[in-house]
């Protein structure tokens, strides 16, 4: 599929775009904007354990980013703590605006007020096409939410699977890309040291953080974030922080 066909073509977004899902994967285009609710964190309530740590060391061994955590050390990654609606929401919002995204989810969450995998296995097609999905994301939530029920993917599993293995189980659903993965890695499990290198927002704030204006910005994070380890998802979490009004909620 050529990207340019999307209704976000790539010459669309501007640099300074907060922009998920930039991966060349056709279920995870670099137009994919993820619609997100927007919450204000209790970081007491919800921090990862690693947090404090990892905040310490990546702040001695990286001046700009433990500038971030001076910013946004109020804030902490938080999770929506249900896997299939982790994934749904990226479905949703698959090459399409955030304000459409955010439409559609709501209306989604409206007709669902329990949105599991039963309800919308048992909703048809043209209720859900009705709701504002295409007839290629209805496919994908069903068959999500088909692989929930008949334990194709077993989510409560995923906390004694490493991040590889996770990543390979959800990307052989259809729909779900090597980004929306990882987004399940991050937000929903918490792994410490996950670098989404197919998140555009993620590539292009590097680049203006530091100063990158030559060679790939992308291999430039890269390389860059080897001093981040084993701790790349909270880097990676106050440059997105860094770019939204509120900490997100996935």
């Amino acid at each position: 599929m050529d990207l340019s066909s999307t209704d976000l073509p790539v010459k669309s977004i501007p640099s300074n775009t907060r922009c998920k899902g930039a991966g060349r994967d056709v279920r995870d285009t670099i137009s994919v904007l993820w619609y997100r609710s927007a919450v204000k964190s209790d970081r007491t309530a919800t921090e990862p354990p690693y947090w404090d740590e990892a905040c310490r060391i990546l702040t001695d061994r990286d001046p700009t980013i433990g500038h971030l955590i001076e910013t946004h050390r109020s804030d902490v990654l938080r999770g929506s703590g249900d896997a299939f609606q982790t994934l749904l929401n990226a479905i949703v919002g698959q090459q399409i605006s955030v304000a459409a995204a955010a439409g559609i989810w709501q209306r989604l969450r409206t007709a669902f007020p329990r949105l599991t995998p039963a309800s919308i296995v048992a909703a048809d097609a043209a209720q859900l096409r009705s709701i504002g999905l295409s007839y290629r994301k209805v496919e994908y939530v069903h068959g999500v939410a088909r692989a929930f029920i008949d334990g194709a993917v077993d989510a409560a599993a995923w906390a004694s699977m490493d991040d590889d293995s996770v990543r390979d189980e959800l990307i052989a659903l259809r729909g779900i890309g090597p980004w929306t993965a990882e987004m399940v890695l991050i937000f929903h499990l918490q792994r410490p040291d996950v670098l989404p290198l197919g998140d555009i927002g993620l590539v292009n704030a590097a680049a203006r953080l530091y100063g990158w204006t030559d060679g790939s910005p992308k291999e430039r994070l890269l390389r860059h974030a080897e001093r981040w380890r084993p701790w790349r998802t909270v880097a990676t979490w106050y440059i997105w922080r860094d770019l939204d009004a509120e900490p997100v909620v996935y």
